[in-house]
């Protein structure tokens, strides 16, 4: 097996590169920070892939594929190294919360990777409301349940494909697969562990109640650690192929969302990041002392002493992207501007954006997207501008509840390309939660926090708040539009309630 290591604030100083890895939902990168959290020139991978998708609700995609997507970034980072002549510190290692592989007894994947937007298991949702207190769950692992989580796709899965159950031995997050390929040793950060459902986020242990009831042994699921529990020594074939990565600390897989806050400087109660890329998010960083899980949020770790508390919506980057697609009546050149054209809420439409389903505040996997109002004099740009305006104001619902947990909060900070290449939609969202947007200028904020993390663990960075991360003018609210889109948000609200019942189940 490789070696272990535990690295504190007293490890390693020094010029050189951390070397950071991001699996996002869309593509998979590799980038060299140094000791400021600045990108190495040079030191940039990225490789796109496509999950796999139907109409019955996958989202999957295959597990050693991206592991090789993976080898493949690193190969020409590792080579890129050579040629630089940049010593590599450590590697970090961010992926997306709430996947799932079974492993069969020989160490490789039986499953796909389940990702947390496949909703083949939202059917057992309602059976697991049945079966347990959910208020006391959700206090317990911060997590309601729904097909996001692992309670839902375990259930799912023992009931739709028995014979793929059973051959899994153990289930792991991509993450955890990707370290068994590299080291052949199973270990979970308490940051990944906390996105599963499993996860009991007051004592950072696997919730053996929970477990018990849905008669999951905890030693199918992988040994809990604080990330700072490294590996080192690549096994069989990834040692020589990497040789100067071999001996380097890798740091444990960490949450993407909690990753995201830090490389965007939303570090601490002080500010707040709303994120859109696929899907979006609001969160906050706190302190892991005494919390409560607030309703209709969920709460998950960035590592032992600080959490992460928000909401997330199924809806994002992929809603503009299905609306330039669809309206194709619009030259994508033109759409940006002629959507800023359109008075906000001008266009008699009230719109459930429930496109993918609903997560926060409702959660609601079953939910579809509905739309009223529309008439023959309705064009394609209305419809598109009453889309993104719906998406704000489902943010503008999820931020209400999130003032109550960081009610010190100063600045909001956006990030993720889906949002911040458009400022149509970024001046739609300011005024929707009625406080200034500042865009992050940093354009990979997930692969940057991972790096910092690693950083600050090593002794390198010793106070994140003295690093600066590049922000760009705010957008400011107009009180008077605020107060339109309010009205708007009630007719929202209104429409849904009225529609309760509803729902469809993949």
């Amino acid at each position: 097996m490789g070696h272990s290591g535990l690295l504190g604030s007293r490890g390693t100083q020094g010029t050189g590169s951390v070397i950071a890895i991001d699996i996002g939902s869309s593509s998979v990168r590799a980038i060299g920070y140094d000791a400021r959290a600045r990108v190495v020139p040079g030191l940039e991978i990225h490789r796109p892939y496509a999950l796999r998708t139907d109409a019955m609700g996958a989202m999957e995609v295959d597990a050693d594929a991206l592991v090789d997507l993976v080898a493949l970034c690193l190969d020409d980072v590792s080579a890129r190294l050579d040629r630089a002549g940049v010593t590599p510190l450590a590697v970090a290692c961010c992926t997306f919360w709430h996947s799932l592989i079974g492993v069969d007894p020989s160490g490789r994947a039986c499953t796909p990777v389940y990702t947390w937007a496949d909703t083949r298991s939202a059917s057992v949702v309602p059976h697991l409301r049945r079966l347990f207190d959910e208020e006391a769950v959700h206090q317990r692992t911060g997590a309601r349940f729904h097909s996001s989580y692992l309670p839902a796709k375990l259930l799912w899965l023992r009931e739709a494909c028995p014979d793929l159950f059973v051959r899994s031995l153990y289930w792991m997050s991509l993450g955890e697969y990707l370290y068994l390929r590299l080291f052949e040793e199973r270990r979970v950060s308490i940051s990944m562990a906390s996105g599963t459902g499993l996860f009991d986020q007051h004592t950072c242990e696997w919730d053996v109640p929970l477990l018990r009831t849905l008669q999951i042994s905890p030693d199918t699921l992988s040994p809990v650690a604080e990330f700072t529990r490294t590996m080192t020594g690549l096994r069989g074939q990834f040692a020589g192929r990497w040789q100067r990565l071999s001996t380097v600390p890798w740091f444990l897989a960490l949450g993407d969302g909690a990753c995201n806050n830090i490389g965007s400087g939303a570090y601490d109660e002080s500010s707040m990041a709303l994120m859109i890329g696929t899907s979006g998010a609001i969160r906050v960083v706190r302190e892991a002392a005494d919390f409560t899980v607030p309703r209709g949020l969920w709460t998950y770790h960035v590592d032992q002493r600080r959490i992460v508390q928000g909401g997330a919506l199924s809806e994002g980057g992929n809603v503009f992207a299905w609306l330039v697609h669809t309206m194709r009546t619009t030259p994508p050149a033109d759409f940006e501007a002629r959507l800023a054209a359109v008075p906000p809420d001008s266009h008699g439409l009230t719109l459930l954006p429930f496109f993918a389903g609903e997560r926060s505040p409702g959660w609601r996997p079953g939910a579809r997207a509905v739309v009223h109002g529309l008439t023959l004099a309705t064009d394609p740009v209305e419809f598109s501008r009453a889309a993104l305006e719906a998406v704000a104001l489902r943010f503008g619902l999820v931020f209400e509840l999130l003032c109550h947990v960081a009610p010190t909060a100063q600045s909001i900070i956006g990030s993720g390309a889906g949002l911040t290449e458009s400022p149509t939609w970024m001046q739609i969202m300011a005024d929707v939660l009625g406080r200034p947007l500042a865009p992050s200028g940093v354009p990979e904020a997930s692969s940057r926090g991972g790096a910092l993390l690693v950083l600050e663990a090593l002794g390198i960075v010793s106070d994140l708040s003295h690093l600066e991360s590049p922000i760009g003018p705010a957008f400011q609210p107009r009180a008077e539009i605020t107060r339109i889109y309010l009205r708007a948000q009630r007719r929202q609200q209104d429409l849904e309630t009225r529609l309760s019942g509803f729902e469809s189940t993949p």
